[in-house]
């Protein structure tokens, strides 16, 4: 791809689009199905660089995996938690679902395996999971010693018992954990410390444990009793991708026109389907159905939302936020300084390029509205910053988008859906 893109601006946007498959829901299913005793298919699957570097790291542990791109099918032969490999050298980009879900479930092999990414990977944050697999009866370290990847993990099989494990950074540290447990030796308990963020996500991964035959005793999210048993194969459907959807529904929000997502409704596993919520305090109006959720938009005000349930949308809505009458307060975010990229201090920066007036705070940051103007956005090779930032040049002239390519980490075919159901041609 270019490495930029302008956007036009759109009349009020008016259609409907089925996103890709969900990035959280494949790399969940990817990993219980390579685990799994028997074969699986998983079918509407993501295909993407996170869901690439995950197919690949699971090859390279022994685990046989089909892809067919076209049909968005991957076929996974389930190791029965027996891992054929005993020495694998895993390269995750910068994945994190991948790296931490991985270095959870290797633990159930009988070898060695070290897990590495980009450089920001080397940056983000692990030791609180290598903590609770040591814990759990597996030397786990940072190759650095810095708390960060790459990771080496030197196991003769998982343990279990009982641990705990931090909730403040991030819920994949929980949810690599869950589904590598059911194949401890013994039952595991998780014992959560702190604020647990992103909970959705959590659900989510116990959910697909449950439809692969293991059920987790969750509670209230702060014990988790896994017991000791088993997956098995089965065909599973992906459900469209809630957080990519969130940008088309934001499209429908800037420019005042309706959009609606196929495939996803109020009751779907992915809690980022509450992002619509917010937009209807914003002024939108929200219709559910069955299959899809529609999104009108209507003149914005600014509000103040805990968002830590579905973080990843934050940058989304402070696209929106751009066009509210008034300031909007994100809070319950600080874990976001952690992922791809700063996605608060980078985020605020970019606002502030185009025109608004932007404070940050402990755990989020306040948008204030201001002329907006056209600018070049830097994307941090963050895919959410690029795919959120676009949305304003909707509305606004002159929004170019540094790194496009970026995309691909989970929605290769980003700008031609968007500008396809914007009915403009963007430029690079």
């Amino acid at each position: 791809m270019t490495s930029r893109i302008e956007i036009v601006p759109a009349p009020p946007i008016l259609g409907s689009i089925l996103p890709p498959g969900s990035k959280s829901l494949t790399n969940r299913a990817l990993v219980i199905a390579a685990l799994a005793q028997g074969k699986s298919s998983l079918t509407g699957a993501l295909e993407s660089e996170d869901t690439h570097v995950m197919i690949d790291s699971l090859r390279r542990l022994g685990i046989e995996v089909r892809h067919d791109r076209s049909a968005r099918v991957i076929e996974v032969a389930g190791c029965g938690g027996v891992i054929p490999s005993s020495d694998a050298d895993l390269f995750v980009a910068n994945s994190g679902t991948t790296i931490r879900f991985l270095t959870a479930m290797v633990t159930a092999g009988k070898g060695r395996y070290r897990l590495d990414g980009i450089q920001r990977m080397r940056e983000r944050p692990i030791r609180d999971l290598l903590e609770t697999l040591t814990a759990l009866g597996v030397p786990c370290r940072s190759e650095a010693e810095n708390g960060c990847p790459p990771v080496v993990v030197e196991t003769v099989g998982l343990v279990g018992g009982v641990a705990q494990i931090a909730g403040d950074i991030s819920s994949q540290y929980l949810s690599g954990l869950l589904m590598a447990a059911p194949y401890a030796a013994q039952g595991v308990t998780l014992e959560v410390v702190g604020e647990l963020v992103s909970k959705p996500y959590v659900h989510m991964t116990t959910a697909v444990m449950r439809d692969f035959g293991v059920n987790v005793d969750a509670g209230d999210l702060t014990q988790l009793v896994v017991p000791h048993g088993e997956y098995v194969g089965r065909q599973y459907a992906i459900e469209p991708d809630a957080s990519a959807a969130s940008y088309f529904w934001a499209a429908a929000a800037i420019t005042g026109g309706s959009v609606t997502v196929e495939g996803l409704s109020r009751d779907a596993l992915q809690g980022d389907v509450a992002f619509c919520e917010c937009l209807e305090q914003m002024g939108c109006q929200v219709e559910y159905g069955p299959s899809s959720i529609k999104v009108v938009g209507n003149r914005l005000r600014g509000i103040c939302v805990d968002m830590n349930a579905i973080s990843d949308t934050v940058q989304t809505l402070a696209a929106v936020a751009l066009f509210a009458d008034g300031p909007t307060t994100v809070t319950g975010v600080a874990h976001n300084r952690h992922k791809e990229t700063d996605r608060i201090g980078d985020l605020a920066s970019e606002l502030r390029k185009l025109g608004a007036i932007v404070e940050e705070l402990e755990d989020g940051i306040t948008i204030v509205p201001g002329k907006l103007q056209g600018a070049e956005v830097e994307t941090y090779n963050d895919h959410r910053m690029a795919m959120s930032l676009a949305l304003v040049g909707l509305r606004q002239p002159g929004v170019v988008i540094l790194n496009p390519g970026c995309t691909a980490k989970t929605y290769p075919h980003y700008f031609e859906d968007l500008s396809r159901l914007a009915g403009v041609e963007f430029s690079s």
